[in-house]
């Protein structure tokens, strides 16, 4: 008479490892691999970039700035200007907000661009008082300067502005006109000197 099994308290043994045949290892292979692919394919639009983050120009949304700084000029209530900005650059942005309160209520216009290099960069014009332009348009809500620089034959105050960028801020005509964003200095004097150039619209 056969005596009967018992079941043994071992855990299963792994199968050994010189037993594992061709399909086996081909199988592994095929896995690292497909995990490789997603993990590339998750970072190759991505770059390092110390001075701020960049954006592909030709994935951008697109913003009529012409008919957004046309349509202001005629209801705005201060100058408005166009500026020549290089070809290169998307024009991406445009809206506009209100600044300040009661009579002295005015309002901000602002357009942006995505440079070639990728970067962005806003310009705003406002019949407001400086602080309150720059309060609005960096979020800081006690800006303090924090200097001047000379571009297009003029002086601007600089402020700190959002995600550690910077405000070109100066006035034109009694309008003040601000060029943030985290473009590189070259683009922010371009689009200075293309602001101040720029003959206003007419309403």
């Amino acid at each position: 008479m056969s005596q009967p099994q018992t079941e043994s308290d071992e855990p299963p043994r792994a199968p050994d490892r010189s037993r594992l045949g061709m399909r086996d290892m081909i199988g592994a292979l095929v896995v690292l691999l497909a995990i490789i692919g997603v993990l590339v394919f998750a970072t190759r639009s991505c770059s390092f970039s110390p001075s701020g983050p960049e954006v592909d120009p030709s994935a951008a949304p697109t913003a009529d700035v012409g008919e957004k700084l046309r349509g202001a000029a005629a209801s705005a209530g201060f100058p408005i200007r166009q500026p020549a900005v290089p070809g290169d650059w998307h024009p991406n942005s445009s809206g506009s907000g209100p600044v300040g309160s009661g009579a002295a209520a005015s309002i901000v216009v602002r357009v942006g661009w995505i440079t070639k290099d990728g970067r962005y960069v806003q310009l705003s014009q406002s019949g407001g008082t400086e602080r309150e332009v720059v309060t609005a348009e960096t979020g800081v809500a006690d800006p303090s300067p924090t200097g001047t620089v000379e571009a297009a034959g003029r002086s601007w105050t600089t402020y700190p502005s959002r995600r550690e960028e910077t405000a070109w801020v100066t006035q034109l005509d009694g309008v003040v006109v601000l060029v943030t964003g985290n473009a590189t200095e070259r683009e922010f004097r371009t689009l200075a000197a293309a602001v101040t150039t720029a003959v206003p619209l007419t309403p």
